[in-house]
């Protein structure tokens, strides 16, 4: 497997993989990036395509269970139906950042702790402008960096629910 520094690994066989692609290029969030005055941007697009591929080679892989988790995506990556979306307010975290979840030989995964949602995690713009360099962190919302990390409490849920799976 090739990670994205470029690395190889031989990692051997695995039974269960739960993966957590890059997001900044398939995701709707960054939809919005992607045209400039309704011309597609060309090097944003490679970098979409690349994106998709890795994501695709982690979906693909032969491993016997598969969870791959992402954002809703754009359409136009051309992304395989997702099986699930969740919450992080299924899961003890007072959020809401809808999820979805491709799995293989896989369950749903069953919320734990449902709780009443306080806000969004992640803040939108106005749709069809980009956020302006500064916005987010001028505004006091959360860095790319932030935004895109996985709940622990949903971390939690997974290994939990599919790390003891056998077959």
């Amino acid at each position: 497997m090739t990670t994205m520094d470029g690395q190889t690994h031989d990692v051997g066989k695995w039974d269960l993989l739960i993966a957590h692609p890059p997001c900044t290029y398939l995701s709707n969030a960054g939809a919005n990036r992607l045209r400039v005055n309704g011309e597609i941007q060309p090097g944003r697009m490679e970098k979409a395509k690349a994106a998709r591929a890795m994501f695709m080679e982690m979906l693909d892989a032969e491993i016997p269970r598969i969870a791959v988790e992402n954002p809703v995506p754009g359409k136009i990556h051309g992304l395989p139906p997702y099986s699930q979306i969740i919450q992080p307010y299924m899961f003890g975290d007072a959020w809401l950042k809808r999820t979805c979840l491709w799995l293989k030989n896989l369950p749903l995964l069953m919320a734990t702790n449902c709780v009443v949602p306080t806000g969004k995690w992640v803040e939108t713009t106005p749709h069809g402008r980009a956020a302006r360099p500064g916005e987010w962190e001028n505004k006091g919302r959360r860095t790319p960096k932030e935004r895109s990390k996985t709940f622990p409490s949903v971390a939690k849920a997974m290994a939990e629910q599919w790390g003891g799976l056998e077959g």
